[in-house]
């Protein structure tokens, strides 16, 4: 089946769906219809400032539906991935106790339950069996929260939906909880070709038990509707059939499917309405909001995102995955959009789709500024806005207009992304925000602005950064200007200084003049690349500049003169920094063991599981070894004894297709390697380790 000429628009929608609706629900999640009533009212837009909180948010029905759909990629996109392979991308990616999932504990988080299956080797899908998990456990809610990406790999294709996921649900769900994401997974498909709403739930039904409570609740509701006009009139049937009261655990399934339908059925299509019903609604609301959210864009496209308030700027495409991938945390929604389009592309026998050569912010998707927000400090305040627009690109159909007033050398115009963590979030409640920057020292932007050939003037613009300095506080640093005249263009580059290995939190485009100016600059894209070159060393105070580093051991202490000290209670853990698009690199690090079984570097590291690493072992062997899943391969192996308490300088190489290993300047380990990207982590396995200083740089 060929895919649908807008298949890359409708599925940004239905991320962008997906995010807004669970921005929508969270700050009132597990609220009943009463107190929403009582404190809210109905639902009609962001409700976070009400209660004090913020609106972009690390959440677990975010982060898991973009994560888990990745098992897809790192597997070879296969149409016929199974429920194993999938389990073992959430072993690869999750960090036990931290990131995606409530931690619940066994029998009582389902996820949280399924992970401690893996994690002592039982194999999806019996890891989420309800043979194993018992009936109440295996059918909550989240194997339908997380599985829209799943949906949106299968346009037009109903039935791979549908097995896809079962394969992604059974990895921690089963019974009723599977039935409920087939019958969302097939709506989504769908939905890509059918815009009726009946129709949708018409085909998704027939993949399911008729038997199933899935399939009646779905009959019932509708029957309701058709009977009743008021949507208040068929949530009270729903309370009464299958409320919270008639199902164990903490958040079943069944209710809250039913909401979906709720929202589906009496929104009339129109997407403001059916996230007002379905939020108002109550129980799991940023689950079923999400859900609805994704299923309506992908319906009716981006211009059904428009027809009510603005969902779309206040979020401004921000999305937070907090997972072991460190430099994919700071992420956006057409950056999410576009892997799931070459997935599905890939699927469906196309090539990959690389917009504007594969730069990273390219807002080739209307309405998309990837993050990017006006200053709002207030020498800037008011000076610009900013817009997607389309023209003024080079390879391109769209860019981002850059409409500045009254600027001038004391007044600029600023517009930034992140690429840290911002200030005061990394308490985000139950789901911690662990994030590597996505720039760093040593790297190259790059990029093209193009003036406004009806610019009245010329008119001075430049690169910035701003990164954590002392005490943590926010440090702008100019990179190189231009005076660009009315219709010129810029192709700029800059090759990011050392700053002292702090974390750069956002990089942006300043505009300034010595007298007042206004006018338009599109920015075409922006983008970077390179290895770094930066060195971490000890002796600073606790904050982002340790931070920076993902946190996957049992304990990460900040004890200065060390830059940081890890200790691992059981089996290996790791810290990690970088990103998928490092390649060729050297690592050095000084470190001293302790009490330990084993320490090392890894380099190329594409997950908890999947990476290479030279370690230095208690028995006395120094190895280069590839882990890739529950495959270990030693690449190279010789005799080595280390001392505890002697401090160790070690190094790693990775070009091409060699790895080489020293100690104190000396090779002693060399071996060829296929794994071809990845960021670097240090490893720690049972005891502790005392880090003292990192460099990464160029190989």
């Amino acid at each position: 089946m060929s895919l649908p000429v807008d298949y890359a628009e409708r599925v940004y929608a239905g991320v962008l769906g997906k995010i807004i609706g669970v921005y929508l629900g969270r700050p009132f999640e597990g609220w009943t219809y009463q107190r929403i009533m009582n404190e809210l009212g109905e639902i009609q837009y962001y409700v976070h400032e009400k209660l004090n909180k913020p609106l972009i948010v690390t959440d677990d029905d975010i982060t898991g539906t973009f994560t888990f759909i990745r098992a897809l990629s790192d597997h070879g996109n296969r149409k016929n991935i199974s429920a194993k392979e999938i389990g073992e991308t959430w072993r690869n990616y999750i960090i036990e106790n931290r990131s995606i999932l409530w931690w619940g504990g066994m029998g009582n988080s389902t996820e949280h339950t399924a992970y401690l299956r893996l994690k002592k080797g039982v194999q999806a899908p019996e890891s989420g069996s309800a043979v194993l998990n018992g009936k109440v456990v295996s059918e909550q809610i989240g194997a339908q929260i997380f599985i829209d990406g799943w949906g949106m790999v299968a346009p037009g294709d109903p039935e791979l939906a549908v097995y896809l996921a079962k394969q992604a649900g059974s990895v921690s769900h089963d019974g009723e909880a599977l039935y409920g994401a087939q019958v969302l997974a097939a709506m989504e498909a769908l939905a890509f070709m059918e815009p009726d709403l009946n129709c949708l739930i018409d085909t998704a039904i027939k993949y399911i038990p008729s038997e199933s409570i899935i399939f009646h609740l779905i009959q019932d509701v509708r029957e309701w509707h058709s009977e009743y006009p008021d949507w208040h009139d068929t949530f009270q049937k729903i309370v009464t059939h299958y409320g919270y009261n008639r199902y164990g655990g903490n958040c079943h399934i069944v209710p809250n499917h039913a909401l979906i339908h709720l929202g589906l059925l009496y929104g009339e299509n129109d997407f403001q309405k059916t996230l007002m019903i379905t939020n108002t609604a109550g129980w799991d609301t940023d689950c079923n909001s999400g859900n609805v959210g994704c299923l309506m864009g992908i319906k009716n496209g981006l211009s059904g995102l428009e027809t009510g308030p603005d969902w779309r700027n206040p979020v401004a495409d921000r999305v937070l995955l907090p997972t072991a991938d460190c430099g994919r945390v700071i992420s956006d929604a057409v950056r999410e959009a576009v892997e799931i389009v070459n997935m599905g592309r890939v699927l469906a026998g196309e090539a990959e789709w690389k917009p504007k050569n594969g730069a990273r912010f390219h807002f080739e998707f209307p309405g998309s500024v990837q993050g990017f927000q006006p200053d709002d400090s207030i020498e800037s305040r008011g000076t610009l806005r900013i817009e997607n627009v389309e023209g003024h690109s080079l390879i391109g159909k769209r860019s981002l207009a850059l409409r500045f007033q009254g600027v001038a050398h004391a007044r600029p115009a600023r517009a930034a992304t992140a690429t840290f963590v911002p200030p005061g979030a990394m308490n985000m409640g139950v789901y911690s925000l662990m994030s590597a920057p996505t720039l760093y020292s040593g790297q190259k932007v790059f990029g093209r602005l193009t003036a406004d050939p009806l610019n009245l003037d010329p008119v001075n613009v430049g690169l910035f950064i701003r990164y954590y300095g002392d005490q943590d506080v926010l440090t702008r640093l100019s990179g190189p200007s231009h005076l660009i005249s009315p219709g010129e263009e810029w192709n700029f580059q800059w090759l990011i200084p050392e700053i002292g290995g702090v974390p750069i939190f956002e990089v942006g485009v300043e505009i300034f003049s010595d007298v007042r100016r206004d006018g338009v600059l599109y920015l075409d894209y922006l983008s970077w690349h390179g290895e770094p070159n930066v060195t971490w060393t000890g002796g600073k105070q606790p904050g982002m500049y340790q931070r920076a580093w993902v946190d996957g051991v049992s304990m990460l202490i900040i004890h200065p003169p060390e830059l940081m000290r890890l200790v691992q209670n059981e089996g290996c853990g790791m810290v990690m920094t970088g990103s998928r698009e490092w390649r060729n690199y050297r690592v050095e690090v000084e470190a001293t063991p302790h009490m330990l079984e084993k320490f090392g570097i890894a380099a190329r590291v594409q997950g908890l599981r999947r990476y290479c690493a030279f370690e230095l072992s208690r028995n006395g062997r120094a190895r280069l070894v590839k882990y890739w899943d529950d495959t270990i391969q030693v690449l190279a192996d010789t005799e080595f004894h280390f001392e505890f308490g002697r401090t160790y300088l070690l190094k790693i190489e990775v070009k091409g297709n060699q790895v080489h290993a020293w100690v104190e300047h000396q090779m002693v380990l060399s071996a060829p390697i296929d794994i071809q990207d990845g960021w670097i982590g240090i490893i720690c396995e049972e005891g502790r380790l005392g880090v003292h200083q990192v460099r990464v740089s160029p190989g």
